[in-house]
């Protein structure tokens, strides 16, 4: 919380931890709920959106000033769908197993809203190093969140990890887990803990995860984004 606004280090922790874009902004649901039957799968679409987040924030940051304003969008999806297409091209090649576990996921990184909202929101707004680290750190959160999921239901559901057997073979596997419910009950199981968490770092050092711009202004109105005028014109009405 101590640390500088926009630097590597803050983006990076941004990412991972304080606005993680799946267990705190619920962001790109259909993948996360979609590959995470495995460990396996979670890693590599993680990695294949890290890869495409990080090259377009940086590219789109480096012509944010080029683009026109009314060509934004089509733009930004130019550039994003181009880094999918090589990173469709290198799974296919180097890892075709991982390639077809995937199958339409992979092309339909293109229009993940991760990817399209930091081009939006950031690095479109923001110079190249710091949209670069914001790419990584909001593709690492976006990786560590599928890789939990993923291994806790295969871990429950299939008694494996990452493919290896790691349980006892007395141990019967869950089969719900690596369903589509088994999905839903990780996540909110997941996205509980970092309430938890966060509510408890709230507590103990006086952080207000609102300052980052994710929580209810209205309600609050101490967002650093909305400078509180919500709840100002509310006391005013």
């Amino acid at each position: 919380m101590s640390m500088k606004k926009d630097s590597p280090v803050e983006r990076i922790w941004n990412g991972i931890y304080t606005e993680n874009p799946v267990l705190c902004l619920a962001l790109g649901m259909c993948p996360t709920l979609a590959v995470t039957t495995s460990a396996t799968n979670a890693l590599g679409m993680g990695l294949s959106t890290l890869v495409v987040l990080t090259l377009s924030n940086l590219i789109i940051s480096i012509l944010r000033n080029i683009i026109p304003d009314k060509m934004r969008m089509p733009g930004y999806i130019v550039v994003i769908a181009s880094f999918v297409t090589i990173v469709e091209f290198l799974l296919e090649g180097f890892v075709p197993a991982l390639y077809d576990s995937l199958g339409i996921y992979i092309p339909l990184i293109v229009v993940n809203c991760i990817i399209m909202g930091r081009a939006e929101a950031y690095a479109g707004k923001h110079g190249p190093v710091q949209s670069l680290f914001d790419g990584i750190g909001m593709g690492l959160g976006f990786t560590v969140a599928l890789v939990f999921i993923g291994g806790i239901r295969e871990l429950v559901g299939a008694g494996t990890l990452f493919g290896l057997t790691v349980t006892p073979g007395a141990y019967v596997p869950v089969n719900i887990f690596v369903l589509a419910p088994g999905a839903f009950l990780v996540l909110a199981f997941l996205v509980a803990v970092m309430n938890k968490l966060q509510i408890g770092l709230g507590k103990r050092t006086g952080w207000d995860p609102t300052e980052s711009g994710c929580g209810d202004c209205a309600a609050c109105g101490k967002c650093s984004v909305c400078g509180g005028k919500p709840e100002a014109q509310k006391e005013e009405a």
